[in-house]
């Protein structure tokens, strides 16, 4: 077992790629928040709007815009920021779009493994390291029990198989340049004559998680963005396959698991391995499930702050749905616009009630069923799924609510981060 805080991280230097995305942009207001001196390295936001921008961390660290395909910058920036823990989570990482662009899915995905793993072989000031790839990895038999990590890597559409190649990468770095017993001075020596090799110093794991959920997602083709962005366009939720099966987690699971793991390796080696982070079977549902509660979430909290008035603040501890930072739609009904992008605003009497209609775009392949076993990160720290889907489903409309009204985006993720962690 090990007893993990965030105080671990206080003065830590870290450094993430894929910063400005999703998870990125709540792992560095998290880690912000706990005082770790953070360096990021991405490309510019992938989305607008964009969390990263709405959050109001960039001016708290040291964000560089970067290619994780480009090894000399990478390298540079190694350099000059002396990371004592690195967690890698830029990618490709929708499943439609690797069709689209396979070459470019596998350079990112597979190359900047490559990359990052060379830039920690040859960094001697990283101790820990974290590859984030995902619950796709593995060859999906469509069984009704969850993967564990001893399962075959061997994911079907290119996005996912990208992935199972990035975990190969990590091994084989592993393997060749961190391992002890392998560890050859002579091989391993620079044109400087010095050891560039990691093997003593540096502990190394991959981390594999499910389907991420969470307020600020507004990447295409992802089930949650679709429902939020219905709600702005008073529309009808579109589900093209609500009978697959998968293993929904709010974003602070995996982004508090990834830390947990650098943190613990940091200190003891012995931890590296590789750990899936999933929710338990309860909160393994399917998309036309999870789209129902959400209608039901939304059209409850809707109908309180109807019924309550259209300023009332529901449940939400910052003034953040009320006063002068309300940017509410013209009476004529053309929406208002925020810093976020158009948005409209909830009033009396207008707003949808939130449904949803199966329509079947004929698309690419994905999986039907896939769920995780996380009985390896329990057992080895102690770790279990937080939230369940009914409070991280709560937590996600409550964002909403606060980003579609012009509300305090950083207050209200920083009272999520805390209610998550129990501070």
């Amino acid at each position: 077992m090990y007893n993990f805080h965030m105080d671990f991280y206080k003065n830590k230097k870290v450094l993430i790629t894929g910063h400005t995305g999703f998870k990125g942009s709540w792992m560095c207001r998290a880690l912000i928040g706990a005082g770790a001196k953070v360096t990021g390295y991405a490309l510019k936001a992938p989305t607008q709007p964009s969390l990263f921008e709405m959050c109001d961390i960039e001016s708290n660290m040291n964000s560089i815009e970067g290619d994780i395909r480009d090894l000399d910058h990478l390298k540079k920036v190694f350099a000059e920021a002396q990371p004592e823990i690195v967690i890698h989570m830029a990618a490709q990482p929708i499943v439609r779009d690797s069709y689209k662009n396979p070459v470019y899915t596998y350079e990112t995905n597979v190359m900047g493994t490559v990359n990052i793993c060379e830039c920690v072989r040859n960094c001697q000031s990283v101790k820990s390291f974290v590859n984030v790839t995902t619950d796709k990895v593995y060859l999906n038999r469509e069984w009704n029990w969850g993967y564990r990590e001893n399962e075959e890597l061997n994911g079907y559409d290119p996005y996912s198989n990208s992935k199972s190649c990035s975990e190969l990468v990590t091994s084989c770095y592993r393997n060749s340049f961190f391992n002890e017993a392998e560890f050859d001075e002579d091989i391993d020596k620079g044109p400087d004559g010095k050891v560039h090799a990691q093997a003593k110093t540096c502990a190394i794991s991959t981390a594999r998680a499910g389907n991420v959920i969470g307020g600020g997602d507004f990447a295409n083709d992802r089930i949650i963005p679709d429902c939020i962005r219905a709600m702005q366009n008073k529309e009808e939720i579109v589900v093209r396959n609500p009978y697959s099966t998968r293993p929904y987690e709010f974003v602070m699971e995996p982004v508090y698991a990834y830390l947990m793991i650098a943190a613990a390796q940091y200190e003891d080696k012995s931890f590296a391995g590789s750990y899936n982070v999933g929710p338990d079977d309860e909160d393994c549902i399917n998309t036309g499930d999870l789209v129902t509660l959400f209608c039901d979430k939304w059209n409850a909290r809707m109908c309180r702050r109807q019924a309550a008035g259209a300023d009332a603040e529901l449940g939400f501890d910052v003034n953040v749905v009320s006063g002068d930072n309300l940017k509410r739609n013209a009476g004529d009904g053309e929406d208002a616009e925020s810093d976020g992008g158009e948005v409209p605003s909830v009033r009396e009497g207008r707003f949808l009630e939130a449904s949803w209609k199966n329509v079947h775009d004929g698309g690419p392949h994905e999986a039907n069923f896939l769920k995780l076993d996380h009985s390896k990160i329990t057992t080895t720290f102690g770790w279990k799924p937080h939230w369940h889907i009914d409070k991280t489903m709560e937590a996600i409309i409550e964002w909403t609510d606060v980003w579609m009204n012009g509300g305090d985006i950083p207050a209200v993720m920083d009272k999520q981060i805390r209610d998550f962690i129990g501070f």
